[in-house]
């Protein structure tokens, strides 16, 4: 391809596809927390109950991630991806059937200590780990996507446009879920949200090949891709035909710095996630349509994060960093925003909308941070591992999840029956402000400067 040849921009297409099914993923993750005021006056759940059921997609999602990059690198990057939101979607439904299930749940598991689990907690927990099963798969196949289809001076940019998918999905939830809710129940919120993913799947199957068999994408676009990246792919040939050992990969600092960053603050985003209405309607009384503004406001915020978090390296690496290094100094920058964060709850007496836009600022910066530290992996790691990294990084993340959901519900419960729940919240809004800047010291500890593995 000549110099003057514009390259063409069919890769953005794939891009938008990633786009609307990270979108859709993280709608059908928050009816629940949407629902959670609903359902917990309706069957009397304490925030310890609220927690397990949570926990349960979380716990299920971090074991999965951890196969799950690995099927997608065997299966290839369109039918993994496609059956991920075929299994997400069933999850989705099937919590509709969430109380005949528990009931079938508790009565014939009894034997082994769960008939004193309220059957709305087992029919929830199981529902939530069907869909923690299926969303497993969107990460590690959008970022396989993104490392097939843009060379590495574009994948963090590509990474935080697809990423915004996770506050489009958060923005559309609060603004459709509790009104199809409050007029045609709570079960039909989980039906109508959880169909959607089978409308993608046919935009999907037409849209997306890989490069060198796509024949939507002109010859310069696609000489542009594999050229541009070229010396990588020279160094990488000669082990490019033989199978990654998923345990081999544990032996690299680059597996343990993502794993590492992820474990530190991936809890903080299922924190805000989960739990931010609950606070509503703790601290200010808002449930229903009432939380609906605030949290529209707060997740529009974390557009600015997820794609200008995305461009800000290219700022370093047009200044000579290379990739790896460029990124890394970008999210020591990024690191910093979350600590205002620490003021949501002095500020917060002179109106919500003190913490909502904190807390806001906090969110963006986070999708900032998972834009960029997606990346890292695709900057170090070739194609054929790149799934199976971000599995193992993904799993640490919603373990990192589970501890955080864990902790909040039984300090909520704690100081709810002191009678200052807010205390609670000031505690977890503290790790929330300071996890990032914790996480970037040990990632650069790990791997100071760029090393490509070439020897997989």
């Amino acid at each position: 391809m000549s110099s003057t040849t514009k390259p063409g921009g069919y890769r953005w297409t794939i891009c938008a596809l990633l786009f609307f099914a990270t979108t859709i993923n993280y709608l059908d993750r928050q009816v629940l927390s949407l629902l959670k005021p609903m359902l917990e006056d309706e069957f009397g759940w304490t925030n310890s109950q609220y927690a397990n059921i949570a926990s349960a997609f979380q716990f299920t999602y971090a074991v999965c991630l951890l196969f799950a990059g690995r099927i997608i690198d065997k299966l290839g990057t369109k039918k993994g991806y496609a059956w991920a939101i075929i299994l997400w979607s069933i999850g989705a439904i099937v919590h509709a059937l969430a109380i005949p299930i528990g009931e079938v749940l508790v009565s014939s598991l009894g034997w082994i200590g769960l008939a004193a689990v309220p059957v709305s907690v087992m029919g929830f927990i199981f529902s939530r780990a069907v869909l923690a099963v299926g969303e497993a798969g969107n990460f590690p196949a959008a970022i396989k996507a993104t490392a097939e289809y843009f060379p590495k001076k574009e994948r963090s940019f590509a990474t935080g446009i697809f990423n915004s998918g996770t506050n489009i999905g958060a923005i559309l939830a609060p603004l459709s879920v509790p009104w199809i809710a409050t007029n045609y129940g709570w079960e039909m919120a989980f039906i109508v949200i959880g169909a959607i993913g089978f409308l993608w799947l046919i935009f999907w199957y037409m849209y997306y090949e890989p490069p060198h068999l796509q024949k939507k994408m002109g010859q310069a676009e696609r000489e542009y891709i594999l050229a541009a990246d070229a010396a990588e792919v020279a160094q990488q040939s000669s082990t490019s035909n033989q199978k990654v050992k998923w345990s081999s990969l544990f032996k690299y600092k680059q597996t343990w710095a993502f794993s590492i960053g992820k474990f530190l603050t991936d809890g903080v985003w299922w924190f805000f996630l989960f739990w931010l209405p609950a606070y509503l309607k703790d601290q200010y009384g808002m449930t229903g349509t009432e939380i609906i503004l605030p949290l529209v406001v707060l997740y529009s915020l974390t557009m600015v994060g997820s794609i200008g978090g995305g461009w800000f390296p290219v700022y370093f690496i047009n200044k000579g960093y290379n990739a790896y290094d460029g990124r890394l100094r970008a999210m020591f920058v990024i690191a910093l925003f979350p600590l205002v964060v620490l003021a949501a709850q002095p500020l917060g007496g002179i109106s919500f909308w003190m913490p909502v836009i904190l807390i806001g600022v906090g969110a963006s910066a986070h999708q900032a941070w998972s834009a960029n530290i997606f990346t890292t992996v695709s900057d170090m790691f070739p194609q054929k591992a790149i799934g199976s990294v971000v599995g193992i990084g993904g799993m640490a993340g919603g373990i990192g999840g589970v501890i955080v959901t864990k902790v909040g519900g039984a300090l909520f419960d704690h100081y709810k029956a002191l009678g200052h729940i807010e205390t609670g919240y000031t505690i977890m809004f503290t790790f929330c402000a300071t996890a990032y800047l914790v996480a970037w010291v040990i990632m650069k500890s790990l791997v100071p400067k760029f090393k490509l593995i070439t020897d997989l």
